[in-house]
This record gives structure tokens, C-alpha cells and sequence, in this order.
């Protein structure tokens, strides 16, 4: 794997991203965690799962300079891939925790609010949803994840607001569930990964799945039109001069 790194203790592996200095996300860090998670969710050996990023990011999102050069077809077929992964996380039979170690901006949000629970770091570090700050949209499977972890009322302001959270912030909209400082983010991550770790994993995966069953039914019904209007917005006039702007390495 390239970009993504594993760490291995006890039962517990620490998935990290590991992509330049904010961990964007492409084609290939999409395929290459998909692919990891699906092994690990094989290995009777591990109990639980946490994803965090290196540096100063957990993801930045989209590598969108990247995405600039993709035909509306080649970018459809992306979103089909990145939503498969964020409904496979947020489905996975295994307690995922996301560690957030930085910023945690659009993409890279809801790949953490797919988790089980998310742990992030006070400090300078942010998280958002500010795709309406660029004039992109999101899609149905990151809105129902968003109103399963904040409710309908918090999900409205974050998703209109466009606004960049602190972690006490993000606690106090559901957005997060525990924030830490830096030296102990990994500490208390995996220390709650071997708590839900312990649980049998066929009543575990089974509550989750009663849990989560009408947010994921919701996903699948609409996520497929999201994505189709996701991408006739992103290809807009408009939409487009902004994105252009966007520097990210």
C-alpha cells in the first residue's frame, strides 16, 4: 500500500492515511483503504479498527486539483467509489473508530462520521462540511450520517453554515464525540477501540446494523440521484471558478 499505513496491537490496527501534507483524497487512497478494510474485516484476529491520518490533517477532502482534469463520466464513476466506501464504514460489522488528528474538511468529515465514534484533538485542528462555501453540494449518504451523529437540527446549521469547528465546538453539534489533546488522542481512540473491540462481534454488528437501518436504507435509496446532481453543480460555471482556486499542495 502506498498511502495507507497499518499498525498492529492487541487486536487493534490503526489504519493511517498517508498521502502528502493534508492526505487528500483520490482514485487510488479510496481503492487502497477500501481494500485494506475488507481484510481486515476477514481477520478473525482483529477486534476493532481506528482511522487517523499523519500530519496536520486527518483528509483534506478530495484532491480537487486532481479531479479537475476528470471527465464528468471518470468523476461520476469516483463518487460511486468514495460513497461505496463511507456506506461500507458506516455498515462495517467491526467498531471503527476515527482518531482526528488535524483537520477533518468535507470528504475527509465523512469518512470520520462513518465511524462508530470520533475522537479529535482540541486545539487549531477543524472540521467541516463547507462544500456550500465553494459552491459544491453533498450527498445523500453523508447527510444521513450527519443527522445519525448530530440530529436533523445540528445537521441543518453545519451542512448551511459551511463552518469550520473546533473539536469543543463539533462536541457541542454531535459532530465529534470526545476531544483530547494531541499526545492523548491515539491513547484514549484505541482505549475505546478495545472496549467495543471486547463485544461479540455477531451482536455487535447486529445492533449496529438496527441502528443504523433507516439511515442506510435512505442512502441507498437516494444516494445514486445525490451523486448525479453532486456532479451537474460541481461542473457548473460557477461552481468551477471556484474550485479552480482551490490550492492544496
Amino acid at each position: 500500500m502506498e498511502f495507507i499505513e497499518l499498525q498492529k496491537d492487541a487486536g487493534i490496527v490503526k489504519v493511517i492515511l498517508h498521502r502528502g501534507k493534508v492526505n487528500a483524497l483520490n482514485d487510488q487512497v479510496i481503492a487502497e483503504l477500501h481494500s485494506t478494510l475488507i481484510d481486515l474485516e476477514k481477520d478473525l484476529n482483529v477486534k476493532a479498527i481506528v482511522i487517523s491520518g499523519s500530519g496536520k490533517f486527518f483528509s483534506f477532502g478530495f484532491d480537487i486539483p486532481e479531479f479537475l482534469s476528470y471527465s464528468k463520466q471518470k468523476f461520476t464513476d469516483y463518487l460511486v467509489r468514495f460513497t461505496d466506501l463511507y456506506a461500507y464504514i458506516f455498515f462495517y460489522p467491526k467498531p471503527v473508530i476515527a482518531a482526528i488528528n488535524g483537520h477533518a474538511i468535507a470528504g475527509g468529515c465523512m469518512l470520520a462520521l462513518a465511524g462508530d465514534k470520533r475522537i479529535m484533538v482540541s486545539g487549531k485542528a477543524k472540521i467541516s462540511l463547507n462544500e456550500i462555501n465553494f459552491g459544491s453540494s453533498v450527498f445523500a449518504g453523508s447527510t444521513e450520517m450527519l443527522r445519525f451523529c448530530a440530529g436533523d437540527k445540528n445537521a441543518a446549521e453545519i451542512l448551511y453554515s459551511g463552518a469550520m469547528y473546533s473539536a469543543e465546538e463539533a462536541k457541542e453539534l454531535g459532530l465529534i464525540d470526545i476531544f483530547t489533546n494531541e499526545n492523548d488522542l491515539m491513547k484514549v481512540a484505541t482505549t475505546l477501540a478495545l472496549e467495543l473491540g471486547e463485544k461479540p462481534v455477531p451482536a455487535f454488528a447486529s445492533i449496529k446494523s438496527l441502528l443504523r437501518k433507516s439511515f442506510a436504507d435512505e442512502m441507498k435509496l437516494k444516494e445514486k440521484e445525490s451523486i448525479k446532481r453532486f456532479v451537474d453543480i460541481w461542473y457548473s460555471e460557477s461552481t468551477w471558478k471556484y474550485l479552480q482556486n482551490i490550492k492544496i499542495h
